[in-house]
């Protein structure tokens, strides 16, 4: 690891100064971890605080860089990613649910399994593997609203349009023509 000074900004992506941050943990020799991999054990755990929000029956609404975590008092739970308007399920009646995340040292990959929109004041899903269309009642569309204007005020649509990777931008992808 390089060198990096007391009052630089920290590596794990706080915001807060290294000294203010991680030294102690780097001078007791503890491995200090990269943005991205602050990142991704952020939103790990703020899904595993989503489903327990969910089995408790607590309505909470969280965003976190583009994503935005709810739980509702049905005891639902979902992660929406709002540049495509995907989402997935984390909780569903108070059950946490498998959350499919792929892991490796360069991106995130989540295996959306649907979009979302709220449209007059009511949360719709789309299921990508039938195309399904429901209407979920009760759920916090004004709150997700919010925090989707929160969010595009946060990140300008270059930043936006950048979240994603094109397949052929992938590390591991396979050229198109060999396809």
């Amino acid at each position: 690891m390089g060198k990096i000074g007391r009052n630089e900004q920290c590596l794990c992506g706080s915001g807060k100064k290294f000294k203010h941050c991680c030294l102690l943990k780097h001078e007791a020799g503890q491995v200090l971890r990269s943005q991205e991999q602050a990142f991704k054990v952020s939103l790990i755990h703020e899904i595993e605080l989503m489903q327990q929000a969910a089995a408790e029956g607590r309505q909470k609404i969280k965003d976190l860089g583009v994503f935005i975590l709810f739980s509702t008092i049905a005891g639902d739970a979902w992660l929406l990613e709002i540049t495509d308007g995907d989402g997935v399920q984390l909780a569903r009646a108070g059950v946490a649910l498998d959350v499919p995340i792929d892991q490796n040292p360069e991106t995130i990959e989540i295996n959306w399994t649907h979009t979302f929109a709220v449209r007059h004041r009511e949360f719709e899903i789309t299921a990508y593997l039938d195309r399904s269309v429901q209407v979920l009642a009760g759920y916090p569309t004004q709150e997700i609203n919010a925090a989707i204007k929160r969010i595009k005020k946060k990140f300008s649509p270059e930043q936006l349009n950048m979240i994603h990777l094109r397949a052929e931008d992938k590390p591991d992808a396979v050229p198109p023509s060999t396809r």
